[in-house]
């Protein structure tokens, strides 16, 4: 099944991790640490309200650094990713955020990569188009397939999976980041 049909088929619940999982894998664009995050996914887990920990991660990811080329543009994506976070977990608000965050995710890959990417653009990678697809990408679409499918047949239980699908991207993206910077050095 395509990543598009993934999200189309996906519940509330299944759209917020989408989303957040997304965000949180591009988190070290942003300069977050490995938890700025967590009191969302917590809020996942137990069903609350997730505005104030929204507002408290926007606080400490504050405004845009330095930055240049590829990652000037893989920045402001992930930006907006956070930016664009609806306040409420519920509602057709929800479906967007998540099918957004797809795209700038996959989008930030494929800036980052060194890889060149063959595909016209990332929305023929959501729709099951994977051939001359580079690996940063590769991995990127796998993981947001990864965590869908996992709230899909666990419920809730799959969310600490879900979560570490994440993490794991997470140090991958922080580590081309990091090569990335020190190769401009």
């Amino acid at each position: 099944m395509s990543l598009v049909e993934l999200i189309a088929q996906a519940d509330e619940r299944g759209l917020a991790a989408s989303g957040l999982a997304c965000l949180d894998r591009c988190v070290p664009l942003l300069g977050g640490d490995d938890l700025v995050l967590r009191p969302l996914w917590a809020s996942l887990a137990d069903g609350s309200d997730w505005s104030e920990g929204l507002e408290k991660a926007r606080g400490s990811l504050g405004a845009s650094g330095e930055a240049s080329g590829e990652t000037d543009e893989a920045e402001a994506l992930a930006r907006r990713m956070l930016d664009a976070a609806p306040d409420s977990q519920e509602g057709n608000g929800i479906r967007l955020w998540a099918d957004a965050c797809s795209v700038a995710s996959l989008q930030i890959h494929r800036l980052l990569d060194p890889a060149e990417d063959a595909a016209p653009s990332v929305d023929t990678r959501r729709e099951g188009g994977t051939d001359s697809m580079s690996p940063l990408v590769a991995a990127e679409l796998r993981r947001q397939v990864t965590v869908l499918e996992l709230l899909a047949e666990h419920g809730p239980a799959g969310l600490r999976r879900a979560l570490d699908v994440s993490t794991e991207g997470r140090r991958v993206l922080r580590a081309v980041v990091s090569r990335r910077a020190r190769g401009r050095s």
